[in-house]
C-alpha cells in the first residue's frame, strides 16, 4: 500500500501549517481574559474556606477558633509551633480570605490583593506543608502573575488608573 503525500496537493494541512494557526489563534486571545480567569481561579477556594470562619458579621465560628488555637502549627524547620495569638490570626485569616478575593473578582487593588494571598499562601504552606504540590504551588504561581500583570482591562484598577500594563 502506498502512502500519499498530502502536503503537497493541501499544503495549508501540513502539521506544521496547522501548528502554527493553532498558535496564531491562542496568541489572539486578549490578555484580559486569562487575567480575569487567574482572578477568579484563585479566589474561589479563598472565599469558600472565609465562608466556613464566619457564623456571622465579623462573629468567628466555632470551628475557626478550634482550627487556630488546638489543631494548626507553624511548620519551621523541622518543629512545630503553635500560632501566636491564634484568635487574632483566626480573624485576620478570614477577614482576608473574603475581602482579598471580592477585590481580586472585582479587579480592584489587584496587585495589592494578590501579594496578600501570597502572603496567606506562604503561611498556609507553613502550617499544612504537604499540600504544596495540590494547592500552594498554583495559588502562589496565580497570586504572583497577578501582582506583576495587575487584573487587566476587565477590572476597576484600569478605570481608576492603577491597572497600567507591565512591559
Amino acid at each position: 500500500m502506498t502512502g500519499i503525500d498530502h502536503t503537497s496537493t493541501h499544503p495549508g494541512l501540513s502539521p506544521w501549517r496547522i501548528v502554527q494557526r493553532i498558535e496564531a489563534i491562542v496568541a489572539a486571545i486578549p490578555e484580559a481574559l486569562p487575567l480575569l480567569a487567574l482572578r477568579f481561579a484563585l479566589a474561589v477556594p479563598f472565599f469558600k474556606s472565609g465562608l466556613t470562619k464566619w457564623d456571622g458579621f465579623l462573629t468567628l465560628s466555632n470551628g475557626a477558633r478550634y482550627l487556630f488555637t488546638q489543631e494548626f502549627s507553624l511548620h519551621i524547620f523541622g518543629n512545630e509551633y503553635p500560632y501566636p495569638a491564634p484568635i487574632l490570626m483566626a480573624t485576620l485569616s478570614g477577614i482576608g480570605e473574603i475581602v482579598l478575593p471580592i477585590l481580586l473578582v472585582l479587579g480592584l487593588g489587584t496587585r495589592f490583593a494578590a501579594l496578600g494571598i501570597l502572603l496567606m499562601t506562604a503561611v498556609i504552606q507553613l502550617t499544612v506543608p504537604e499540600g504544596w504540590a495540590n494547592f500552594h504551588l498554583p495559588w502562589a504561581a496565580m497570586a504572583l502573575t497577578l501582582a506583576v500583570y495587575g487584573g487587566g482591562q476587565l477590572a476597576l484598577d484600569r478605570a481608576i488608573g492603577l491597572g497600567s500594563r507591565k512591559g
